[in-house]
This record gives structure tokens, sequence and C-alpha cells, in this order.
């Protein structure tokens, strides 16, 4: 367990190193039953007993110092719109809804039926191909803006909104056959988001051997966004989690917040198997928002939960932060 405490800690890219930073829960849960049997087993009147419950309490610590800020503990980064007064027309509500649909999975009724149950303004799809495009076409009559890039190597995307979209962009960022979508999103109010939808590659033996693509376009993104003083939200699989050192450095980068942060995980990926669990799809927003409401959906045959987020867009700060002048800005 000291060995899987101090991996994620080296500043190495290879997959093998870059894999620890997943299952820190996991690590917790192990470390909380490793104290327990050192307490019942081990002979207190050696040092050595002492000195081993003290590395494992050492590494508990390292583990729950990142995954901390995920628990109802720590206070939110992001306000919630509690009060109904705060629901006026003068405000833009915006629902995101992100999935990874799996590309194998054929289960897009029950992915369709979520769809109609929680009516989002927006659905961006990722892992889906020509088949999948097939079955998400028939929701062009209530989202009739779209941006299709199905492909068959488990990057395509899709995205389709209720919402009119302009200055719209396919993009490879970092890799040729793995896309990115960039968007101007307009609100019925007249405002406008800019909308980024990632879905990078991941390090593992199968994928990239390191994580120097994906770490590479997040920052990209982190980059393009920083200095933008109009609402910005940044959705997708990012095939990385919230607590990794690169991730991390993309929210301090952009400056986004993250709605997740005192409220919980919203672990999305492994839908299939409960005891590997961790954040792997995410939303992360401007300040020029409030939240309405996260939750994690029910499955739908893929490997991944979706993701649902309800913003309020905020008029008064979009009306100061236009007042600001250019040198401040």
């Amino acid at each position: 367990m000291a060995i899987f405490t101090f991996l994620p800690a080296l500043k190495y890219e290879a997959w093998y190193i870059r894999g620890f930073d997943f299952p820190r829960l996991q690590f917790s849960i192990l470390l909380i039953f490793l104290l327990i049997l050192q307490c019942i087993f081990l002979d207190f009147n050696s040092p050595i007993a002492y000195g081993l419950i003290l590395i494992s309490i050492f590494c508990l610590g390292c583990q729950l110092w990142r995954i901390f800020p995920y628990i109802f503990l720590f206070p939110v980064q992001v306000e919630r719109v509690n009060s109904p007064e705060e629901k006026l027309e003068d405000y833009d509500d915006i629902g995101i809804l992100t999935a990874n649909v799996q590309g194998s999975n054929r289960r897009a009724i029950d992915f369709l039926d979520l769809i109609k149950r929680h009516n989002p303004d927006i659905i961006l799809t990722l892992e889906s191909n020509k088949w999948w495009q097939s079955q998400l076409d028939t929701l062009e009559p209530n989202y009739p803006y779209t941006l299709k890039c199905p492909l068959e190597n488990l990057y395509g995307m899709h995205l389709y909104s209720k919402l009119p979209l302009s200055d719209s962009q396919i993009q490879f960022l970092v890799e040729d056959d793995v896309p990115s979508m960039h968007t101007l999103v307009h609100t019925p109010n007249g405002r406008t988001i800019n909308a980024h939808f990632l879905h990078p590659a991941p390090p593992s033996p199968t994928e990239n051997d390191t994580s120097e693509e994906r770490d590479t376009e997040l920052l990209v993104v982190a980059e393009k966004v920083k200095n933008n003083i109009s609402p910005v939200i940044v959705t997708g699989d990012f095939n990385d989690v919230t607590w990794s050192r690169t991730t991390r450095l993309f929210r301090k980068l952009s400056g986004l917040l993250d709605p997740r942060i005192g409220r919980g995980m919203f672990n999305t990926f492994h839908a299939k198997h409960w005891f590997i669990r961790w954040p792997l799809d995410h939303l992360f927003h401007s300040k020029h928002f409030k939240l309405v409401d996260i939750q994690r959906l029910p499955a739908f045959g893929s490997d991944h939960f979706p993701l649902l987020t309800h913003l309020q867009l905020h008029t008064q700060v979009v009306a100061n932060e236009s007042n600001i002048p250019p040198a401040q800005k």
C-alpha cells in the first residue's frame, strides 16, 4: 500500500504509474481494513508494529487528502440555486447530458428513454459510431442543432442541442484520430456560452503508453478558455479522475469550477463493476453559473453511467463582467 500511495506522486507519464491515480477510494477502504487487521494481529511489544501502523495511517491520509473535496463534509465550490425566486425568466437554465455510450452497446432505446425522461437541452455522446448516429438522429425533431463525428475507433462524438449553435468546429487537437468539439451555444435570452466537448485517449496498455496525449489535450483547452470573460462549459469523458495532478492543473489553469466539490464523486465508470468505480466523466464551468442539480443517471448498457448537470446562467454576473475595462479583463 505504501508503494501504491507513493507511485502516483512520481511525475512519470507511463500508464502503469498514472493508473494508480484512479482507485484512491478503493485504496482508502483497503487501508482502513489493513489498520483494523494490524490492530488485531500485530504484537505491540515490538516497535515494528507501531512503525507499520504509522505507515498505514500516513498512506491513508495521503489517499484521503485527494478525495476529501468530493465528500459532502467539504465546502461546496459552486453555489446551488435553492429558492424559487432565483428561477426567473431573466435567467438561462441549461441541462447537459454527457454519456459515453460504449461503441459495442446496442441498448439505444434505453438511452433514448433516459433522454425523454430528463429532457436535457444538450446531449453529448462519446464512443458513438455510425450505428449510434442512426439511432440518435431520431432526436433531431427536438434537437435540430447538431455536430456529428462518427468514428469506429471508440472516439466518435455526437452533439445534439435544442439551443442554437454557431462557429462550431470539430478539431483534432493532439491526435489525428481523437476529435474534440468546440461551439458557441446561444441561450433564449440572447447570451452566448463557449462550450468545449472532449474525449482524450487514456494512458493504457491498449491505447497510449503514456498520459502525454491526454494531458496535453486537457491543458490545450485550459489555455484556450482561461482568459475568456464570457460563460464557459467544458465537459466530456476525460479518461482521468478529478483529483489527479493533470485535472487539478486543468482547473487551476482554466479557472473553471467543479460542481461536484463538496457534493460527491459521481463515479461514472465502471457501470458494470461496483468495486472499481471512479469519476471519468466531467463537467467544469466558469463562475457565471450556479448549480440547479447534478446527478448520475441509471445505467443503459454502457460501461459508463450518464452524467446530467443542470446549470443556471446568472445574468447579473455576465452584466458585471461585460462592464469591466479591457485592461482589467
